[in-house]
């Protein structure tokens, strides 16, 4: 199976999550945390990303760059005790996380990617973002954190490498959206813990069949 191309320094970023992964991470304030990525960062959108996924279309989901992220574990949702899985109605969940050496990419339904890009060197960034698309037969939903990270890589250096505006991530989906004109996109950017930033859900091709030529945000 294919992989992104990677840029050299995209390719030691693997390695220091793997590291990461493997070992745990100092915060910033000298904290040491041995368990890393294991939230499952989607929960707390789950209401917000309801909207889209609860549909008798979207039936099978791609969780890329899943972490330690359990879509059949229970207690997903607090209220009813139903896993990930049983909340939105899916049949079929799939993973990619290559710092955890897992890889079930293959075409589905949906393809969900949170807490992800701004660990993705910035060369690396359309790369990343085409092969997202290209496993998703109906829509991509992208979550973006928009601010510095408490972790730090092995290395010293903030784990949120690629920290960008709401807006930058917008016209950088925007322009890989128009390669892959059938998909709905769905955006919402976190600039901070609790505050998002969303944008409406976009198709290219509809940009085709307006009889207008101005697009907005």
């Amino acid at each position: 199976m294919a992989t992104p191309e990677f840029s050299p320094k995209g390719l030691k970023l693997i390695e220091l999550y793997e590291q990461m992964a493997d070992q745990g991470y100092e915060r910033g304030d000298g904290k040491k945390v041995e368990s890393a990525y294991n939230d499952f960062e989607l929960k707390k959108f789950r209401d917000h990303v309801a909207t889209y996924i609860k549909t008798p279309y979207i039936k099978s989901v791609l969780d890329y760059g899943c972490g330690g992220s359990n879509w059949e574990a229970p207690d997903f949702d607090p209220k009813t005790g139903r896993s990930a899985k049983e909340y939105f109605d899916l049949e079929n969940v799939y993973y990619y996380e290559p710092a955890r050496d897992m890889d079930e990419r293959q075409k589905v339904d949906c393809v969900t990617n949170f807490d992800v890009m701004e660990h993705i060197f910035v060369s690396d960034v359309p790369a990343v973002l085409r092969d997202i698309c290209s496993y998703a037969k109906q829509m991509v939903i992208i979550n973006v954190a928009c601010y510095d990270a408490a972790a730090r890589l092995p290395n010293g250096e903030n784990a949120h490498i690629t920290v960008r505006k709401p807006q930058w991530w917008k016209g950088v989906l925007d322009m890989i959206s128009i390669e892959y004109p059938h998909l709905n996109m769905v955006l919402f950017c976190s600039t901070g813990y609790n505050k998002v930033v969303s944008f409406n859900v976009w198709r290219a091709q509809n940009w085709q069949d307006s009889e207008k030529f101005v697009t907005k945000l």
